[in-house]
């Protein structure tokens, strides 16, 4: 199957030789061509929405180009085809929604290429209306949000785990989303009308986390006006989870092993051991391997918390999932500020292509910055520029940057072809409009290989 055999596009001319030419180079490219020489018959099949591309002449009998051009509907890419220098034409259709513009006579290879790059921009669309039905329906575990492979493994073990009563460490670096992993457990597990305790172990004092843990009588030390119970006891009965645990104090460490083994605790200030019934959770974002061998995390403990070991990738390994997680915190956002929310196809490929060292956290925070600051309800690339300039580099798929950056737009969009075509190099470089000489030479300089 050719990669554009699903694009549908309609060429529209007075001249007859001109829709036979363009329909003969698109349909070699693959694409399913439609000619029209009479611009009142394309105004109705255009409306009808049977196209997802329209190329049309500018200056025709009856209506004109910008005509058409403000009758299509929404989702319908248009690239309008102006006489020579006619730069006034070209910045009106661009107003009017225009996707793109050709210079007349034109020359084929721009054609293919402005063409390709209109379906790419539709195909990408396609796949973003699509995702937010797919994340509920396929990708998603609670509100644990992924598709990409990683994920699915994560899945699958949180499905295995939460059936049976062990000990879970999740590792993974901040904001990948361990507590929700911790929460999915819980509630898909038989003591999901249990409590789910969760304490965060770098947030309290090391004097006074045991009593969080296991709690204090009544005067137990100076300050304990009350009887308090601990985090343990809370529990009892559901699932607890200890963040952060690489952050407890070495020598509370021993007190929480003796706990984990019999599942007794003692609290400050007092005699009695009280039985406890808890699902243990351990979350951290270091490495206790490294801490064990530095002597600040117990061995021994390790293997008490980590029956099971749940790895969350961080999000720069996943990007496959962005444009899921995207659709659902604008489904989320949508609903705390009561507003209909989406995002373009440009918007959406800032998002992919930059680096979310923050993880899904720092994604999160972007994206509500930008509905906040935006009027529309359309999310675009002018609505990120604070992301490009946090990152301290141009953004080549930032058209309004594009002119410093030229070399990488070109390197994104043959690897993008080349992929598409499973790298044949033929094909790619009647594509590009380009000899196979030259693509071979942009393939070493690139380094595509």
């Amino acid at each position: 199957m050719k990669m554009n055999e699903s694009i549908r596009i309609l060429v529209v001319d007075d001249e007859v030789n001109s829709t036979k030419l363009m329909k003969k180079i698109l349909s070699k490219n693959g694409y399913i061509v439609t000619e029209e020489n009479n611009s009142t018959r394309a105004k109705e099949l255009i409306q009808k929405n049977n196209f997802d591309i329209v190329v049309s002449d500018m200056q025709m009998p009856e209506l004109t180009g910008l005509d058409l051009l403000k009758s299509k509907p929404e989702d319908v890419l248009f690239i309008l085809v102006t006489g020579f220098g006619s730069i006034d034409s070209a910045v009106e259709s661009m107003k009017n929604g225009a996707f793109d513009y050709i210079s007349k006579p034109f020359n084929m290879d721009e054609f293919i290429f402005k063409v390709g790059k209109a379906a790419e921009h539709f195909k990408l669309n396609k796949q973003i209306n699509s995702l937010r039905s797919q994340v509920e329906e396929n990708y998603s575990f609670g509100n644990i949000i992924g598709k990409s492979r990683k994920m699915q493994n994560v899945f699958e073990l949180i499905e295995k785990v939460a059936k049976a009563k062990v000990n879970v460490l999740i590792e993974g670096e901040s904001g990948t989303g361990k507590e929700l992993v911790s929460r999915a457990i819980h509630f898909n597990s038989a003591r999901k009308d249990g409590p789910f305790i969760a304490i965060n172990c770098s947030a309290i004092p090391d004097n006074l986390l045991e009593s969080e843990l296991f709690g204090h009588t009544k005067g137990a030390f100076t300050g304990a006006v009350d009887t308090q119970l601990g985090v343990f006891e809370q529990a009892d009965g559901g699932t607890l989870l200890l963040d952060e645990i690489a952050d407890m104090p070495y020598t509370l460490q021993s007190k929480l092993l003796r706990v984990i083994e019999d599942w007794e605790i003692k609290p400050l200030g007092s005699d009695k051991v009280k039985k406890i019934d808890v699902r243990l959770i351990s979350a951290t974002n270091q490495n206790l391997r490294e801490m064990i061998s530095k002597k600040k995390f117990r061995e021994d403990l390790y293997f008490r918390i980590s029956t099971v070991n749940i790895n969350l990738p961080p999000l720069n390994e996943r990007k496959e999932d962005i444009p899921l997680l995207v659709n659902f915190l604008l489904k989320k956002f949508s609903d705390k500020f009561g507003r209909n929310l989406s995002i373009d196809a440009n918007g959406m490929e800032i998002l992919i292509k930059s680096d979310w060292k923050g993880n899904i956290r720092e994604l999160e925070n972007v994206i509500e910055r930008a509905v906040i600051s935006s009027v529309n309800d359309v999310l675009s690339k002018k609505n990120f520029k604070f992301l490009i300039e946090m990152a301290g580099h141009e953004n080549p798929f930032d058209t309004e940057m594009v002119s410093g950056d030229i070399k990488q737009m070109e390197k994104y969009y043959i690897s993008k072809v080349l992929e598409e075509n499973s790298w044949n190099k033929l094909k790619v470089s009647q594509i590009l409009g380009i000899d196979r000489k030259t693509l071979y030479k942009k393939i070493r300089d690139y380094g595509l290989e």
